[in-house]
């Protein structure tokens, strides 16, 4: 640092010393001169560091100059006494101590070395105030700059580095243009070929194959259908296709014949009916769980796996195939697709802001990276595998808050009255911008309240960018295709404070993990209650949160709301292969519930009577029930804790189904429900099905399940997942005193009815319970 790099202002005499000099020496004669108390301080440190713009902010200087006065050499106790001069030098005794035959003894305490003292300690307090100097401006610069070394934790330095809404990444320096170049772009053009390849907006154009056979086209009708459905569901969030032009060049692809397309187009083509089947709205069959598979299977065909010129189809292909994986429940899969893509988009510079380029193609590229990072990002947190892609690497400006009809070669241009905007990508985008430093502060065992309080504040920051709709206090109907981008929020705060589960937290810090995640549970609740069909455009995502949240509302008692996840996640069902798994292990959670719940009453009761406050604070701190709950951050090798132990036992010793076996033998995974789904024939059927789950979770609340007080009988009206606007809210509660394992009754508000949500002085936290 700046104020250690300077000299020091007591160095000693390189001369060496046989003197035995203890801690009270006092300095040599050869010691700068230090002022006294009475003497002014230090001149103070000058500031200024010059930015490369040109602006300036703190640069230390080091001190003044030394000062040049001299001061008396010390005496030794001999002289002193006698109160003469003391000719000692650093390497010989005095004249008086070589008569006596006697080594000098410098030992006797003087003000004047106490004042040293006091100096040496005036001096290290100047130290320190210098670090923390360069640390704020240290803070400064990566404020302005980028990242700096700043003298921080990982997990602080980290959040202090979270982009503010609506930033641009911080641009890269280029060279200026040189216009005396221009022969040697040319000759450097023309004779690099085969050597190597310029950026992208300064190759050749890639040649387009036309000659590629064609696979059977599903009726026009049908890829009408498709397209509908895709506009109304992926296209909402990740529009990365102009569909202006992609219509134009479908309606071409069936009235010209033959057609003249590249296989990189057919293959986008295919890949985009695959994407809108999934989301169809048609009732799942038999057809619509094999339609996306040969639509995938068409557009895998239609790539050459040893293309080596890449066109913007190429990446747009792989990344809609990416997220078909991932909604088709095939993650490794995905996870390997993923790859291409993000090195596809690399080899086309997707990343970095080079070059000009039409408006159109331009802002295709721009939507097209960021979809990529987008998936790189969820499907790392929801894994628990590294990012691929480097924040630091990302040099693309945000995509234009306009929709993809308003984009012409001539401009954005949005008519007088239309509402520019309809996606929903900018606000996903600042929410997972965020995603690294929410996994670079998970590196820590535990998150502190300040990280935790930074986080929430951003994702409420995140939130405000979404209508006021999607607010979970809101009272009015939500539409259900803001539930898939809303996921990506809820998922986040879910990850974060879940985090705190693990064993290396204290007990108080883990109830308080599980009182933050049922806030999260408990809103994510609200906002299905106010959907009138939340299987509607539902992700993998979605599906997947849900899933987390009725786990932790089971296990805290709020029935009544996890009935109401429960109805979602069944009304998707089929639509999402990873539903199925879900059930299944939702009927095994409240199963293990019931007999845990009663172990808990009975060794209770044994002490005093059984207090429900006190049962629930005992199911929270129970290690069996926290590992479930805690779900599928146990697939993180980091963050998973149910893994280590002595009692290593290995899958592959213990013999069982084979997974796609059977009827699912000869298939691709694309094909196989096992493969999709996991599960076996028999674990499909075995967990009774989602109607059966709901009858366990409510006989949960029946007065027989170990409570010693009676509970509110069930209503005879549940809450339904379908509603009319307005709706009622679903009341968001804090942990209570009060039972929860019962579905109480809920009274209906009237339209205008005000929701009342407890916060400050009403929230009771399990810790104020105990």
């Amino acid at each position: 640092m700046a104020a250690e790099s300077s000299h020091h202002p007591y160095a000693r005499s390189p001369n060496p010393s046989t003197r035995s000099y203890d801690s009270s020496v006092e300095p040599s004669a050869d010691w700068h001169a230090v002022p006294t108390s009475s003497q002014p301080e230090l001149p103070a440190v000058r500031i200024n560091v010059e930015f490369s713009n040109g602006s300036r902010v703190a640069r230390f200087d080091g001190f003044g100059h030394e000062r040049s006065s001299r001061r008396k050499d010390p005496s030794c106790d001999a002289c002193r006494e006698r109160k003469v001069k003391c000719d000692a030098t650093e390497t010989t005794s005095c004249s008086e101590c070589s008569s006596r035959n006697v080594k000098c003894q410098f030992t006797k305490e003087t003000n004047r070395r106490m004042s040293s003292i006091k100096q040496v300690q005036d001096l290290e307090k100047q130290i320190e105030r210098v670090k923390r100097d360069n640390a704020n401006l240290r803070r400064m610069l990566g404020e302005r700059d980028g990242p700096v070394d700043m003298e921080m934790e990982p997990g602080d330095r980290q959040l202090s580095q979270l982009p503010s809404i609506g930033s641009e990444p911080k641009p890269r320096r280029r060279h200026a243009p040189n216009p005396e170049l221009a022969r040697a772009r040319a000759n450097v053009r023309g004779f690099s070929k085969g050597i190597w390849k310029p950026p992208a907006p300064h190759r050749h154009p890639a040649p387009a194959t036309f000659d590629c056979p064609t696979p059977e086209l599903p009726p026009h009708a049908v890829v009408d259908r498709l397209l509908h459905s895709y506009c109304n569901s992926a296209h909402t969030m990740f529009p990365i296709l102009h569909m202006p032009t992609f219509q134009a060049m479908v309606d071409d692809l069936y009235r010209l014949n033959p057609q003249r397309v590249s296989s990189a187009w057919m293959s986008l083509f295919f890949a985009v009916l695959a994407m809108g089947s999934l989301f169809s709205p048609e009732p799942p069959t038999t057809a619509t769980f094999y339609r996306p598979a040969d639509l995938l299977e068409s557009a895998r065909k239609m790539m050459d796996p040893w293309n080596n010129q890449h066109t913007l189809d190429t990446a747009r292909a792989l990344v809609l195939i990416t997220i078909c994986l991932g909604e088709m429940n095939l993650k490794s899969a995905a996870w390997s697709w993923l790859g291409n893509a993000v090195r596809v988009g690399q080899d086309l510079g997707l990343y970095a802001e080079s070059g000009s380029w039409p408006v159109v193609e331009g802002e295709m590229r721009r939507r097209t990276w960021w979809t990529i990072y987008i998936v790189d990002r969820t499907m790392a947190t929801e894994m628990g595998r590294p990012c691929l892609i480097d924040d630091a690497d990302c040099d693309v400006s945000l995509p234009a808050a306009v929709d993809d009809q308003y984009l012409r070669e001539d401009g954005m241009r949005v008519p007088n009255g239309a509402e520019p905007l309809t996606h929903s990508l900018l606000a996903v985008i600042h929410v997972v911008r965020s995603y690294t430093a929410l996994v670079k502060s998970m590196d820590a065992s535990v998150l502190s309240t300040a990280q935790l309080s930074t986080l929430d504040a951003h994702f409420n920051k995140c939130l405000s960018t979404f209508p006021p709709a999607c607010d979970p206090s809101s009272t009015v109907a939500l539409a259900s295709h803001f539930l898939a981008p809303l996921a990506y929020l809820f998922h986040a705060r879910l990850l974060l404070h879940r985090h705190n589960l693990s064993p290396s937290c204290s007990p108080d810090t883990r109830l308080a993990a599980v009182e933050n995640c049922i806030q999260v549970a408990l809103e994510t609740a609200s906002l299905v209650n106010r959907t009138k069909s939340p299987a509607d455009g539902a992700t993998a995502l979605l599906t997947a949160h849900v899933f987390r949240s009725t786990l932790f509302l089971l296990l805290t008692g709020y029935l009544d709301h996890a009935i109401t996840c429960i109805r979602a996640l069944a009304a998707i069902d089929a639509r999402r292969d990873v539903t199925l798994s879900c059930g299944r292990y939702l009927a095994f959670f409240v199963s293990t519930l019931v007999t845990k719940r009663a172990e808990h009453t009975n060794y209770l009761s044994r002490r005093a009577s059984v207090d429900p406050a006190a049962l629930l604070v005992s199911l929270a701190r129970d290690e069996e029930l926290l590992a479930y709950v805690s779900a599928d951050q146990q697939a993180s090798p980091h963050l998973s804790w149910v893994w280590a132990g002595p009692e290593l036992e290995s899958p592959r010793l213990k013999t069982g189904p084979v997974v796609g076996a059977g009827a699912g033998a000869g298939e691709n995974g694309l094909f196989s429900s096992e493969m999709r789904t996991g599960l076996t024939e028999d674990e499909r059927r075995e967990w009774g099905g989602w109607g059966r789950l709901e009858s366990a979770v409510r006989s949960l609340a029946s007065p027989s399940a170990a409570w010693s007080t009676p509970l509110p009988p069930p209503p005879q009206h549940p809450p339904a997942v379908k509603s009319e606007s307005p709706v009622s809210t679903v009341e968001v509660q804090r942990f209570s005193d009060t039972p929860r394992y019962a579905v109480e009754h809920r009274v209906v508000p009237s339209p205008t009815a005000t929701p009342t949500v407890k916060r400050g002085a009403d929230r009771i936290s399990i810790a104020n319970i105990i």
